[in-house]
């Protein structure tokens, strides 16, 4: 999509330059815990589907040095060594988004999985990122955030919630909203800390809860509205919880919580003096009902931390530019982690999303129309090819109901899919800690140009047939 917005941005202020701090080095090889491949692989049972990984499990190596000096020609035989994983890792493996784009590039499939636009960012954003790298905006920024982009989040996040917040002291620039994650989780939360879940969920909550030694529970919402089950949430949180984690709009099902679901749960943290960690980089995707942030309800700003990024607004993910904001003290944990995460983003492109977040309200109309119109085309053509299309109110994703076509389970549908079709879509089982939960469901975006979802649609209508 590209945009036709005609607004012209606003010139950038001189730079501010910083001192970078100095970095330790240490040896990590005593540190890590060796194990064979296969039991990276066995994570949620995906290793009862080995071609789907099969593509993943080869390690090569090579040499490039043109000035090697020559030895004697001797056989020799390379002795392959088993990878090495942290314990608190060792479960998991590569990620589902890598396994099937890297398969939809081997056997030519349309990539409705990974929700990366295939058209690229508005002109504005981009000219503004040229200007500050020739402007010699190139060196590191200072840790928390350009002042001019820490400005202008705190003024957007005054429009959308009406709270007025100190760039200074309560706004954290991350590099991207998965970074805001990590260092939110790994600056606030302790070994051992119970935190609530709504299964299925974006897959590193999971994983960062695991490196911050946390305990999980999990709420799992459930077709065809995936409403919060107030009960169900009633009897897990206690005095116990040190936090629940949001993700609304919500990835993967474009579901929305509404404002009772928000109230309530509101109510259930302030009871138990719990916090509340909200991913909501989809805000501005919210196409059958208004995005309410939950540090926008009464009582609930002093305990949330709320997570954003540049790249699904401004269709520029490879750009990593995410924030944290959070009363000062919570931004305090934030911002340790994130000082040995990252340290600093990306200064050029910190510039230019400073523009990109000045931007009219016409943009991000036009934005929603166009995605909307996406959406219809792809909601419709899954439909009529016979897939049961639960409803989805925000992001670029929909979910649906695979069953119809005789395949066991999401995996073997996805491998299915992208092998016979030549259309890539994501199991969600990998999204929950119980994969049984969403062994029925698959997910398919709509961030891509009509033509693509278009041709997809009619290879699926071709290729797919019912049972």
């Amino acid at each position: 999509m590209q945009s036709r917005c005609a607004w012209t941005p606003p010139s950038m202020p001189a730079p501010l330059l910083f001192k970078p701090s100095a970095f330790l080095t240490f040896p990590i090889s005593r540190h890590l815990h060796t194990q064979p491949f296969d039991s990276l692989t066995s994570r949620r049972g995906i290793s009862h589907y080995p071609s789907l990984v099969a593509t993943l499990s080869t390690r090569t190596s090579s040499t490039t040095d043109k000035d090697a000096v020559p030895v004697q020609s001797e056989p020799t035989q390379k002795t392959q060594q088993p990878l090495q994983v942290a314990k608190r890792l060792e479960k998991f493996k590569t990620t589902i988004f890598t396994q099937m784009s890297s398969l939809a590039i081997k056997h030519g499939a349309i990539n409705l999985g990974q929700g990366f636009p295939n058209f690229d960012g508005p002109e504005f954003v981009k000219e503004a990122a040229i200007q500050a790298i020739r402007d010699a905006k190139n060196q590191y920024a200072r840790g928390y955030g350009v002042p001019e982009f820490n400005s202008a989040i705190a003024a957007r996040f005054k429009k959308d919630t009406g709270i007025v917040v100190d760039p200074e002291k309560e706004v954290t620039v991350t590099s991207g909203c998965t970074e805001a994650i990590a260092a939110t989780i790994l600056g606030l939360i302790n070994p051992g800390d119970e935190v609530i879940l709504f299964a299925p969920f974006y897959d590193s909550y999971e994983a960062t809860l695991s490196m911050a030694g946390a305990k999980i529970k999990s709420i799992t919402l459930r077709p065809p509205n995936f409403a919060v089950p107030i009960n169900e949430l009633k009897s897990t949180i206690s005095k116990n919880t040190r936090a629940i984690l949001i993700n609304t709009p919500h990835n993967p099902t474009g579901k929305m919580f509404t404002r009772e679901e928000l109230n309530t749960i509101a109510s259930l943290c302030i009871e138990n003096d719990v916090l509340v960690f909200t991913d909501e980089v989809y805000d501005k995707l919210a196409f059958e009902m208004d995005h309410i942030s939950m540090a926008s309800l009464p009582g609930m700003y002093e305990r949330t931390v709320t997570m954003n990024s540049l790249g699904k607004t401004f269709s520029l993910t490879g750009w990593k530019i995410g924030w944290a904001i959070a009363p000062p003290h919570l931004t305090w944990g934030v911002r340790q982690a994130h000082s040995f995460l990252t340290f600093a983003t990306s200064t050029p492109m910190q510039w230019a999303a400073a523009v990109a977040l000045k931007a009219p309200d016409s943009y991000y109309e036009e934005l929603k129309r166009d995605y909307m119109a996406k959406k219809s085309i792809l909601a419709d053509g899954l439909k009529a090819v016979g897939f049961k299309v639960f409803p989805s109110s925000g992001t670029y994703f929909i979910v649906v109901d695979h069953t119809p076509f005789g395949l066991e389970n999401d995996i073997a549908f996805c491998e299915y899919l992208i092998k016979e079709v030549g259309v890539v879509a994501i199991p969600t089982s990998v999204f929950y800690l119980n994969p049984e939960d969403g062994k029925n469901l698959v997910r398919f975006t709509f961030c891509k140009d009509e033509e693509t979802l278009r041709t997809a649609v009619e290879r699926m209508k071709e290729k797919l047939k019912r049972n």
